[in-house]
């Protein structure tokens, strides 16, 4: 039973709608923690909010999936057992990290575990189209963090010098209607991103199992992804929430808002770009970069140093037990 193409197939679209949904409650604090730590919105508001969004944004685009799905890995080099590895890997370190409360990396994990699983199946690092990989991976990797810190940092000082004559009362109750819209903006680039990994998952084992005779995304393909992230998303991710908005450093609804938008300013770009970021990387760098606008200090740099840390071994430790599990997906079928 278990050679069947339909049947390790389905378990592959089963467990890559499981990652879709728990990337959802994983990931859900990106969007709303600010707006939920500075109370703009409610956590059942900002959920729902965010659930909507999410789905609305994974339907827009496929680039990112296409990168994911028929990018990283060369032609040959992915049959079903290695997706299945990788899904599976990739499942074990969100959990791991969402059970103690520390954002990482869905779309790195992902990959990881996908790098990991061919080169233990094939037994050769040319399996990998490293170039794509160092171009839109690493490259982001390292990129993205960067550039959320020194956007965040610039919006937040702006906004700074701009209403430095305003009432502090009426400002307040401004941005706290204005970082409604920005939360929302990034709960939509966020589905538009990060559904796209699954997207491309499925894809995958679609082609390898022989029932799509090209690489694309089918419409169904699309709107279960969407669903099920959204459904995650639902579901909420408190611990992270904790952390995202109050572990690294105090947010007010002018630094929730310059967060925000500046997280979503990046993530789009990146998308546009056909790029598999961490909406997480940036988000959390944003809001180091808008405390850091203020003063250095105000950024809690040891919680900061944890999740840097987590971000660093995502990739080599889902690549590493990606492989494992390869081998072992192997043996039994």
């Amino acid at each position: 039973m278990f050679n069947s193409a339909l049947v390790i197939t389905s378990i592959i679209v089963i467990l890559a709608l499981a990652f879709d949904f728990i990337n959802g409650f994983h990931d859900t604090a990106n969007a709303i923690a600010s707006s939920v730590t500075t109370r703009a919105l409610s956590p059942q508001k900002a959920i729902l909010m965010s659930a909507c969004l999410n789905f609305t944004g994974a339907l827009i685009s496929t680039k990112v999936a296409t990168t994911i799905g028929g990018g990283i890995v060369f032609s040959g080099g992915a049959p079903e057992k290695v997706v299945l590895a990788a899904v599976i890997a990739a499942i074990l370190w969100n959990l791991i990290t969402w059970y103690f409360g520390i954002p990482s990396s869905s779309s790195h994990a992902l990959i990881g575990g996908l790098i990991g699983a061919a080169i233990a199946f094939s037994g050769t690092v040319h399996i990998i189209n490293w170039p794509t990989f160092l171009k839109k991976v690493v490259l982001w990797l390292f990129l993205s963090p960067v550039i959320g810190f020194i956007v965040g940092f610039i919006i937040m000082t702006l906004i700074n010098w701009v209403f430095r004559k305003a009432k502090p009362m009426k400002a307040t109750k401004g941005f706290l209607k204005a970082q409604v819209f920005s939360a929302a903006f990034l709960a939509f680039n966020h589905g538009s991103n990060d559904a796209q990994k699954s997207m491309g998952i499925i894809s995958l084992a679609l082609v390898s199992g022989g029932y799509l005779e090209t690489f694309h995304v089918p419409l169904w393909v699309k709107i279960a992804c969407a669903t099920a992230m959204a459904l995650g998303t639902s579901i909420g991710g408190w611990k992270i929430i904790k952390t995202m908005g109050s572990g690294m450093a105090k947010l007010t609804p002018a630094s929730g808002f310059a967060a925000d938008l500046s997280s979503s300013a990046v993530i789009f770009t990146a998308t546009m770009l056909d790029a598999p970021v961490s909406t997480t990387h940036i988000v959390s760098t944003a809001i180091m970069g808008v405390s850091a606008s203020k003063r250095f200090s105000a950024v809690r740099w040891g919680v900061a140093k944890n999740i840097v840390s987590t971000w660093v071994l995502t990739i080599p430790c889902c690549a590493i037990v990606g492989g494992i599990i390869s081998i072992i997906v192997t043996r039994l079928i």
